[in-house]
């Protein structure tokens, strides 16, 4: 060792002298072995750590977690984005009125019908049927026509007697709709009958049969919406609204506090989850009916299909008006006035301390906020299993969504699973609680339609004679209506 070390070592073979090496052998002397080995540690450790990091980067594994990463960002804006353009389209098309609303509620129709007719034929490996598929989209078009035309019959006949060349022209179609319906529908049926080939009868009756159940479960159901559209916008805005909150309540509530699985078909939901939604969207409907009954765009009937057009209301209907409600009060919202009398003859038979605690209770509110609270009701405990049967569906097919009309959301089946279920039941409601029989000049015409034409010519001459004596009509017109009835009479009967 001695020798080796006392042994000259070239120039070129000598380590280059750094300045702190230098200044540490002039001023304090050589570095002891500890200092030099540290050093040499904490070198060592950031080399082995920046070695680390890279290597995750490199391997397999740092590179999909990396992906999965912006996978998710990406996700996430999409869906961000495609939500707020939605929520904007949609406030835009509420803004327009009842027959744009219908026509974005025909729209949302089709796309999930063509879903379901999409996923029927990815399950069952379509044959090659040339026109197959163009008899599915006239049934769910005949169906289209079928429902529509009732379901606006009246506003539309509003529209075809404000000209003579209208209701020459439309005026059949409003008189003989059903049976047009009809007739359309068995020459589909009977164009399907004759396009049945041998080797695929199976396939085709099974074709058939789901055309119907998508018309009947999906189409059917979501089309009782438009009705409530011209009975107020509040009917539809209200209980679409309902659903969201629930799904937002029920997720957050499930997300802090969830702990027991409430059904197998969606393993991620809890009983905390679907009871926070329950309290949280009853909570949330109090308030928001009395926010939307405000508006008399939301809150007045529609009686013609005009666009952009104000109300005709002047100040909202009672449904909407604040006042005092006592407990009776309430029951009476729902209750029979039979029932309503029996409560107060409960009521008078009970302690006088009681039946002041009873007088005295007392709630400002409209009803609107009372038949909002049942429509939570129904849109917490009820609804959800709609979403429940399109998750047991999914599974029954082995797929995740129904398609992929929604960037970031999946199909629009998959949005609306729970507001089919709620159109129907809102109408029903509106139907069994709140309808007002409001009278307007498309009902009166339709009753007036269904009479023989010299009745109605025999009604035209009775309110002529009415309107001439309040002198909002001349006698001369009268005198030529009566002359037309006359001559009526004396000439064949006529049909109908």
């Amino acid at each position: 060792a001695n020798e080796r070390s006392s042994f000259p070592l070239p120039a070129h073979a000598l380590p280059p002298i750094r300045p702190s090496s230098m200044a540490s052998s002039q001023g304090n002397g050589p570095r002891t072995r500890s200092q030099r080995s540290g050093r040499t540690q904490r070198a060592a450790a950031g080399a082995s750590t920046s070695e680390t990091v890279t290597r995750q980067k490199r391997t397999p594994a740092g590179r999909t977690a990396t992906m999965e990463h912006a996978n998710k960002l990406r996700s996430f804006r999409v869906r961000l984005y495609s939500t707020l353009v939605l929520v904007a389209s949609f406030a835009a098309i509420i803004y327009a009125g009842h027959v744009p609303l219908m026509t974005l509620i025909f729209s949302i129709q089709t796309v999930m019908v063509k879903e379901l007719f999409q996923l029927a034929r990815e399950a069952q490996q379509e044959h090659k049927l040339p026109g197959f598929r163009a008899q599915q989209w006239y049934f769910y078009l005949v169906a289209a026509f079928w429902v529509y035309v009732r379901f606006i019959k009246n506003n539309l006949i509003v529209e075809i007697t404000s000209s003579a060349a209208l209701a020459r022209l439309l005026g059949t179609l409003i008189r003989r709709h059903t049976l047009i319906s009809y007739s359309l529908y068995a020459a589909g049926f009977v164009a399907f009958v004759l396009t049945l080939k041998r080797g695929s009868y199976t396939y085709q009756f099974g074709q058939f049969a789901w055309t119907h159940m998508i018309l009947m479960t999906v189409f059917l159901p979501s089309s009782f919406f438009v009705s409530n559209i011209f009975e107020g916008i509040i009917w539809f805005l209200l209980p679409c609204a309902l659903v969201i909150v629930n799904d937002i309540a029920a997720y957050l509530a499930g997300f802090f506090f969830g702990r027991t699985p409430l059904i197998k078909l969606s393993p991620k939901k809890t009983w905390e989850g679907f009871i926070g939604g329950f309290f949280g969207t009853v909570l949330a409907s109090w308030y928001l009916s009395r926010w939307m009954a405000q508006s008399p765009w939301l809150t007045c009937p529609r009686a013609d299909l005009s666009i952009w057009q104000p109300m005709e209301c002047t100040e909202p209907p009672e449904t909407f008006q604040l006042r005092d409600f006592g407990a009776i009060d309430i029951v009476g919202i729902f209750a029979e006035p039979k029932f309503i009398q029996r409560l107060e003859y409960i009521e008078a038979l009970l302690p006088e301390s009681l039946q002041g605690r009873l007088d005295a209770f007392s709630v400002h509110a409209s009803p609107m906020q009372f038949h909002a609270v049942a429509l939570a009701v129904f849109a917490s405990a009820i609804a959800p299993f709609g979403g429940f049967f399109a998750s047991g569906f999914k599974r029954g097919f082995n797929i995740k969504d129904f398609g992929s009309s929604i960037p970031g959301h999946g199909g629009m089946t998959d949005r609306m699973d729970c507001q089919i279920v709620m159109a129907l039941f809102s109408y029903i409601y509106y139907h069994a609680f709140t309808d007002r029989s409001i009278v307007t000049v498309g009902s009166v015409v339709s009753m007036v339609l269904k009479l023989r034409p010299i009745d109605q010519l025999d009604l035209l001459l009775r309110v002529a004679n009415v309107l001439e004596a309040s002198g909002l009509l001349p006698i001369e017109v009268v005198d030529s209506i009566a002359a037309v009835k006359s001559s009526r009479l004396e000439s064949p009967p006529l049909g109908r």
